[in-house]
């Protein structure tokens, strides 16, 4: 009898085949095998931002990353908790004696907005965000996130860079040394202070770390453009480009005499970009062009007092993240608060103390001006290929704190959202318990959210790294796995 008919080899060769199956799934995962190899793209330091290939197709090419600085409330903007309002006033089951960050905690607290559904999914979103409410059909919200501190600086740094430490690179910087851009005139990364100032982690979140400097961001804003971009006043146009024309050549002629000088390479290419950013950022940045009608939706037409002022100045800042989108920059920051300064609460998210009048603030700032970004993305065709992010460095207790009508730190379980090329539409995933306080369903990590990301541009996330100090770095250090649910037919990766 042959072989594969009888039942006795038949069994023996199915378990050592599963197996071997086992087996190679191990090896694979532990980068052991031949598709384990870390990629490290290849850059040519004559050109550091050219055009890179991705790992396998992309869903999204560009990102635009919305960062909310100090810790905004997920039960007070979008994470409807029933039984948070039935149990308002009450002690948190298993909550007592819990301390946090600031103190002892005090009892569950209902938010002082209330919710309602919102669009055709029927999304419950707080009133305190109505204008980002209305475009609940275009967000995936992730309600499960987790953190591993309750602390600003290191939760920013964690969010941005994937470490809690600083000193490594933000995933902008990962981003563009694993694609590099296709706009040669413009920074391929660019970070957008808030009008207030910038994060905590300030460079941190922006910095690229380990990575060549090539790669790290370029900030500035609507109020602030690009420090010494303005040609003198003693020189005219005709002599200035003279002038850099007789440079360039002098670069050239100097290079062809240390071909394989590749940091003098590098130094070129950036003078020669900061060239061109004399004429390119201060078209991108020149606002007045922009219609009424397009300023009114944004809300950069208010002013008169300080939140209205404040509000339109955050505005413009939405608006020139719009055009760098526009323009084909690959990685757009866009900040919503700054370092804490003129008191708790003042400059960004941070509500310990009297959360109810200081997110009144901060949510007529932020709420219509990010609403509008979005649908201006979408009106102009800009979702299909760019990735939105909202997201901050952790969330907030559902208790009040003893004492205090504002809430405390908390990394067990908050909200980011994403919009735009490859996730779902008015889509929710994972959740926190009852009260808003842990994640219980679908527990995201950071390191998840980041491989995620990193997924939809077509990046392997476990192979993207870079050699340093003996170590193969990668964004999401040993960890974290996209989250494939919330991706709308979801490429599968390198085979």
């Amino acid at each position: 009898m042959h072989p594969l008919l009888s039942r006795r080899h038949f069994l023996r060769d199915t378990a050592t085949g599963l197996g071997g199956i086992a087996l190679t799934h191990l090896l694979s995962r532990g980068n052991l095998l031949a598709n384990g190899v870390p990629i490290r793209p290849v850059i040519n330091p004559a050109d550091p931002n050219g055009t890179r290939r991705s790992h396998f197709t992309p869903k999204a090419k560009k990102v635009l990353m919305i960062f909310c600085s100090g810790a905004v409330s997920q039960v007070d903007t979008f994470e409807y908790k029933p039984e948070l309002i039935r149990r308002h006033g009450q002690p948190m089951p298993g909550g007592a004696n819990l301390v946090t960050f600031q103190g002892e905690q005090g009892n569950l607290n209902q938010s002082p907005w209330a919710f309602h559904p919102r669009g055709q999914s029927g999304k419950m979103v707080s009133d305190l965000v109505p204008h980002l409410g209305a475009l609940a059909d275009e967000m995936c919200f992730i309600h499960s996130l987790t953190g591993k501190t309750n602390t600003h600086g290191p939760g920013e740094n964690f969010m941005g860079t994937g470490f809690t430490l600083d000193g490594f690179p933000s995933m902008g910087a990962w981003t563009t040394y694993a694609l590099g851009t296709e706009n040669e005139t413009l920074p391929a990364y660019v970070a957008i202070p808030d009008p207030r100032g910038a994060p905590q982690s300030a460079g941190n979140f922006w910095g690229s770390g380990f990575l060549p400097a090539s790669f790290q961001g370029t900030d500035f804003n609507a109020s602030q453009p690009v420090r010494n971009l303005a040609r003198p006043a003693g020189i005219t146009p005709d002599s200035d480009k003279a002038t850099r024309r007789f440079l360039s050549s002098l670069n050239r002629h100097h290079l062809e005499r240390f071909p394989g000088d590749s940091e003098l390479a590098a130094r070129i290419s950036s003078y020669e970009l900061a060239a061109r950013m004399q004429l390119s950022v201060p078209e991108v940045s020149d606002l007045t062009n922009e219609p009424a009608h397009i300023l009114k939706m944004y809300g950069a037409d208010q002013g008169g007092n300080p939140v209205k002022d404040l509000k339109a100045a955050y505005a413009r800042n939405c608006i020139l993240a719009r055009r760098l989108v526009e323009k084909g920059v690959r990685f757009v920051q866009l900040f919503n608060g700054a370092y804490q300064t003129g008191g708790e609460g003042v400059s960004n998210w941070d509500g310990h103390k009297v959360l109810a009048e200081q997110y009144a603030k901060h949510g007529e700032v932020m709420d219509q001006p990010t609403a509008a970004l979005l649908a201006d993305l979408k009106q102009r065709g800009l979702l299909e290929d760019t990735l939105v992010i909202w997201c901050t460095e952790f969330g907030r207790m559902p208790t009040f704190q003893k004492g205090a009508s504002g809430r405390d730190h908390n990394p067990e379980g908050f909200t980011a959202w994403m919009a735009g090329a490859g996730v779902k539409a008015g889509y929710s995933y994972g959740a926190t318990d009852e009260f808003g306080y842990k994640a219980e369903v679908n527990p995201v990590t950071v390191y998840d959210f980041h491989a995620t990301v990193l997924h939809l541009l077509g990046l392997d996330h476990e192979r993207l790294s870079f050699y340093h100090n003996g170590v193969e770095r990668r964004l999401t250090d040993v960890h974290g796995h996209p989250i494939m649910d919330i991706m709308e037919h979801p490429s599968r990766g390198l085979a």
